[in-house]
Formats: C-alpha cells, sequence, structure tokens
C-alpha cells in the first residue's frame, strides 16, 4: 500500500506543481527520505511521469543501507538536506522532520530551498502508516505558500483528527489562539452544518462544507477536480503560526 498516495494525486493535479515540471528543461525530482522501501518513490514517478514522461526521479535516504539499485528508470542515492549535489525543480520530503525539534524546521527548509533549481518547489508533509491521515507544505524559495490536508473520507470523523498529523511546524501549535486552530475549529462546523447530506457520503459532505468555509470567508483552495479524497488547501498566511 503506498502511504504517501494521496500526495501523489495531489501533486499531479497542483496547478503549481504542473507549471513547474512542464516549464523546467530537464525536471527532476527528488523524494527525500523515501525509508525502507522504494515504493513510494517509484509510485510518485509514474504518476509525476503522465506530466512530464521524460521526468528524472531519484530518491535519497540517509542510511547507505536502504540505497537500492535503479527502478523503471528511477535513481536512488544517498544524501540528506544536501540533496547529494542535485538541483531538482521538486522536492519531496514526507515524514522527514517530524523527528526534529520545531525550532529546527526553518533551517531545514532554508537548506533544501537553497539546493532547488530556480523555481523549484518543496513539499514538506507527514502522514499516518496507512497514508489515511496527510498534510503538507508547499514552499518555494520565498518560503510557504500553502498547507493541505488530505484525508480518507470514510475513516476520518471530523477534519480537526488531523492534526495528529500537522507537519511539525504547526503539529505544536494547534491550540487556541493560534491559526491552524482557528482553521481546524471552522473546518470542523462547516463539517457539521453539512451534516444534513450525510446520506449522500463523506466526499458529497465535505464539498458542501467547503462551499461553506468559502461563504464564512476562509480562503480555501478549490479542488480543479472530483477528488477521490477530502482535501482542504488553504494560504499559507492563514495559517502562519503566532510569534
Amino acid at each position: 500500500m503506498n502511504r504517501l498516495r494521496r500526495s501523489d494525486r495531489w501533486l499531479t493535479h497542483s496547478a503549481a506543481v504542473r507549471h513547474t515540471l512542464v516549464e523546467a528543461t530537464d525536471p527532476l525530482v527528488v523524494d527525500l527520505g523515501y525509508g525502507a522501501r522504494p515504493d513510494t518513490t517509484l509510485e510518485m514517478a509514474r504518476r509525476l511521469r503522465t506530466i512530464r514522461p521524460d521526468l528524472r526521479v531519484t530518491g535519497l535516504e540517509i542510511d547507505p543501507a536502504r540505497v537500492v539499485d535503479s527502478v523503471e528508470g528511477v535513481n536512488f542515492a544517498r544524501g540528506g538536506f544536501e540533496m547529494a549535489g542535485l538541483r531538482p525543480n521538486l522536492v519531496r520530503a514526507f515524514n522527514v522532520l517530524r523527528q526534529y525539534p520545531e525550532e529546527a524546521v526553518p533551517e531545514a527548509w532554508s537548506r533544501i530551498l537553497s539546493g532547488l533549481a530556480p523555481g523549484g518547489l518543496l513539499v514538506d508533509g507527514t502522514c499516518d502508516e496507512l497514508g489515511r491521515r496527510c498534510a503538507w507544505v508547499l514552499l518555494d524559495a520565498h518560503g510557504p505558500i500553502s498547507l493541505t490536508l488530505a484525508w480518507d473520507p470514510f475513516t476520518v470523523a471530523m477534519p480537526s483528527d488531523i492534526a495528529e498529523r500537522l507537519p511539525k511546524v504547526l503539529i505544536h501549535r494547534n491550540i487556541p489562539g493560534e491559526p491552524i486552530h482557528r482553521l481546524l475549529q471552522a473546518a470542523d462546523r462547516a463539517w457539521s452544518t453539512a451534516a444534513p447530506l450525510a446520506p449522500f457520503g463523506p466526499r458529497v459532505r465535505w464539498h458542501a462544507a467547503l462551499r461553506q468555509l468559502a461563504v464564512n470567508g476562509v480562503p480555501t483552495v478549490p479542488p480543479r477536480r472530483r477528488m477521490r479524497d477530502n482535501v482542504l488547501t488553504v494560504p499559507w498566511d492563514l495559517v502562519r503560526p503566532n510569534t
């Protein structure tokens, strides 16, 4: 099972990601810290190659014992935040920064962003073991752009249940007075308001909740297509932690 499939689907349909890959002369994607097996890297490569069939993909792991031979045209190598000297157009780093203290996140972001090709993007995310609850931050050279929450419509009861899988930069900020807490509470209220649509399924109900959030003044980014997942994307300024 690919626990990062929700991020894969989002990446494939993200306007920013598509633009970055389409405009690149020789597009390169790095999957940073892919883990014990390369499966998630291979699945990401398959999906993103629907955008650019000539896409180069490299998986990097700090543990040399996890580095495997090339598979399906995907390379694997040892590397960390320095990205083995590569200059990728897109970096995905999932479940990497959660092992670091919150105060170390800005420096880690800076190191990765400094190694991107011009116009490159970073996705810093976290998910649970089965990939049912996911959250990620999209960044460019200037810093965070957006926060996305994505979850399995059939196993997550409330939007705020995603709080336990927030990226490291936000996971300790889900407390009263912080913007991320206000967003999750607003999402829960919109979800409750959409309860009359529950008989039509959680996807229909969530689309109604998204419309309610917009009515309530929450600047959500509407999905570009009908999604299999329940997804909430908002501008980073809406959830930027208090100093």
